[in-house]
């Protein structure tokens, strides 16, 4: 697999090889010698495999999950394509703010790793997209935190609100700022903490 850095710190974008002949093709989507010589560590503990179909135009996100307990995720798109988007919500984090984008979908099946306490956010660019999930933790709803995707602040690169179609979860969801002074934030040392990485 090839392996990128993404401009946010512990974030990384993961793209297989893959085999075509007559019948179609073949590729694995994960491979622990690849992620282990990526991370120094395998991945985490898969404790829910999750699934969202949406249709073009769909905006999910900026979400992330309160530390503790922290999640870490391991994102593809078996079908359609989506823009998916990484933002450093880490308070303390040497990339706190900033984010990166990977285009995902099944005509070269990246994969994009997310650390505890990195936001995620994805725009579908086609009907039926499928965006699939690995998750170190389960889903707890009062664990589950947003972020408005339109703050200015945070400049992500997506479409004006009226363009997207998204709940009204993420279109009421507060700034980066109104998140940070409400306390909403993860700290970056406790993230390290309760990640995978930080054991």
């Amino acid at each position: 697999m090839d392996v990128r850095e993404l401009a946010v710190e512990g974030a990384l974008e993961f793209t297989p090889r893959v085999f075509p002949d007559d019948r179609g093709e073949f590729l694995s989507g994960y491979q622990e010698a690849d992620f282990r010589a990526a991370t120094g560590r395998t991945l985490f503990t898969v404790r829910q495999a999750s699934h969202s179909r949406s249709r073009s135009g769909v905006l999910r996100g900026v979400h992330y999950t309160a530390t503790p307990p922290g999640c870490e995720k391991y994102v593809t798109c078996p079908r359609g394509r989506a823009l998916d988007v990484v933002v450093d919500l880490r308070v303390g984090s040497p990339t706190f703010g900033r984010w990166d984008s990977v285009e995902l979908g099944p005509d070269r099946y990246r994969a994009v790793y997310l650390p505890v306490g990195v936001g995620h956010l994805f725009l579908a660019l086609e009907d039926d997209t499928v965006v699939s999930y690995l998750l170190s933790q389960e889903y707890v709803p009062h664990n589950e935190l947003a972020l408005s995707p339109f703050d200015p602040a945070l400049a992500l690169p997506v479409p004006e609100a009226s363009r997207t179609l998204l709940s009204a979860r993420d279109r009421d969801a507060p700034s980066l700022a109104e998140a940070r002074s409400a306390g909403l934030l993860p700290d970056y040392r406790e993230c390290r903490r309760a990640g995978s990485g930080g054991r």
